[in-house]
């Protein structure tokens, strides 16, 4: 699917960015063309799309600024500057930063309005989303939690086995004779069960607490986000071009096989066996006459070149 020549993975490789509107806590994907956009917001109860082509940028600048008549190319590099530092949580605004602000409407849809200055004249902007069908939601965000959960998951499981090698190590070291220097340095041996015990009992109350950002993905996130997006979309392509791959291949004998009845190869096999049938007695004659001639020149020739003469001989007096 495209969108306005927007390739349908464009957004998926976008990070998604924590932002606050009207003391609302969202997390935020865009993406911003020459002239069409493409927005995704959650607020980890409901995902939040707009997506929006020349065409419809038009007509709605035309509802919301009456008096503007220039081309959608004309205003939206302005849109572009106002709406993307309040749409990705940057703290940077341009030069007369746009008033935003949320707005919750009927059939759980949202509003979010802009009011900035273009030319010298107030220029307002609405984005209008709508709630965002489950498959995009799957791909943009729960496809790549998961994995993101499952290669962290496996991290912390080599981790733990790298502790239990150490603490090994150390005691290899102890038992030959070797001391710490600083008793402070001293650390207890790692046991899995109970440190997972007490992490869960220490760390989940604070990161499910309201005062704790759980909607933040920090730089760590943000960068396995990126990484994981980036390797399905090679294997994406990967199994593409095999399939295609595989069509071509497939193809050539496809063609031959229905090109052999068009080519008559069965009624020629056919007609060869009637006229075989009509002149098997002037082939009894042709091949005695043959196998005189050929005991005649059996004299003169090499025996080697006896059976290639002979079915050239009869070849013709079949057909002739």
């Amino acid at each position: 699917m495209e969108v306005n020549g927007a390739p349908a993975d464009v957004l998926l490789q976008r990070p998604w960015l924590p932002v606050g509107i009207s003391g609302c806590q969202l997390l935020a994907k865009i993406w911003f063309g020459d002239s069409a956009y493409h927005i995704l917001l959650t607020d980890m109860s409901c995902v939040w799309e707009e997506r929006m082509d020349s065409a419809a940028i038009h007509r709605r600048s035309q509802e919301l600024n009456r008096r503007l008549r220039a081309p959608v190319r004309a205003f939206f590099s302005h849109l572009c500057e106002v709406a993307q530092p309040c749409l990705s949580g940057s703290s940077e605004r341009a030069d007369g930063a746009a008033q935003i602000s949320l707005m919750r409407q009927e059939h759980d849809n949202i509003s979010i309005k802009l009011k900035s200055e273009l030319a010298g004249l107030p220029f307002y902007w609405e984005f209008r989303c709508t709630p965002a069908p489950v498959t995009l939601v799957c791909v943009q965000l729960l496809r790549p939690l998961l994995a993101m959960s499952r290669l962290l998951q496996r991290q912390v499981e080599q981790l733990g086995g790298l502790l239990v090698k150490k603490d090994t190590e150390i005691q290899d070291y102890r038992e030959n004779g070797a001391t710490l220097s600083r008793e402070r340095l001293q650390t207890d041996v790692f046991e899995e069960q109970t440190y997972q015990e007490n992490f869960m009992t220490k760390a989940l109350p604070l990161v499910c607490s309201e005062q704790q950002d759980t909607l933040g993905f920090d730089d760590d996130l943000q960068r396995m986000y990126a990484s994981i997006v980036a390797h399905g979309n090679t294997r994406a392509q990967k199994r593409k071009l095999s399939e295609e791959r595989s069509v071509q291949e497939d193809r050539p004998d496809t063609e031959e096989h229905d090109l052999t009845p068009s080519l008559g190869v069965v009624s020629v096999s056919e007609t060869a066996e009637r006229v075989g049938e009509q002149s098997h007695n002037q082939t009894d004659v042709t091949g005695a006459t043959m196998a005189d001639g050929a005991t005649v020149q059996q004299s003169f020739d090499h025996p080697a070149e006896r059976p290639s003469s002979k079915p050239k001989k009869k070849k013709v007096g079949l057909f002739r």
